[in-house]
């Protein structure tokens, strides 16, 4: 579980299960606010397009 427990300056504190983490304010959504809980996702769209140009980079450098 991911827990919102403050804001410092570009960063947000947040309470993991294995302590605390900063998180640039630019990842997190608009409306955070403190005691926000957050969940992960997986982007299986973005995640498909990342591993297909470094497949392309791959298959570039063992090519040659």
């Amino acid at each position: 579980m991911l827990i919102i427990d403050r804001f410092e300056g570009d960063f947000a504190v947040v309470e993991t299960d294995n302590g605390l983490i900063n998180i640039s304010l630019s990842d997190m959504p608009k409306d955070s606010k403190e005691g926000d809980t957050l969940r992960l996702i997986i982007d299986e769209e973005d995640t498909a397009v990342r591993k297909k140009r470094i497949d392309r980079k791959m298959e570039r450098l063992f090519k040659g």
